[in-house]
């Protein structure tokens, strides 16, 4: 058995490589849901303005909300999963570095 080898497949998996590209996609997972959260909010409260101020127009400023808040939350997931492959590529390429097959 190579001690060495294992010692560095250790070092390397729980070292700063992985575990630093972990914490940059739990940060880039959390600045997604805040800017998604900052553009719905922001849709929602001047449709409500825009409503309170011409009360004939709501249905279609309602609609033309649902539709932008729905193209918001659509790019918000596809850009959690993007983060959370790279999670998933990164351990992988750790891996492939070291040699270890499984």
């Amino acid at each position: 058995m190579n001690f060495e080898m294992l010692a560095a497949q250790a070092d390397l998996l729980s070292g700063s490589s992985v575990g630093m590209g972990i914490v940059g996609a739990a940060i880039g997972c959390g600045l997604i849901v805040i800017g998604a959260s900052l553009g719905i909010s922001k849709i929602a409260g001047n449709a409500v303005e825009s409503i309170a101020r011409q009360p004939e127009a709501g249905g279609r400023i309602f609609t033309t909300m649902i539709i932008s808040a729905a193209l918001i939350e659509g790019f918000t997931f596809f850009a959690i999963v993007v983060c959370l492959l790279g999670v998933g590529n990164l351990e992988k390429l750790a891996k492939l570095s070291l040699g270890i097959t499984e």
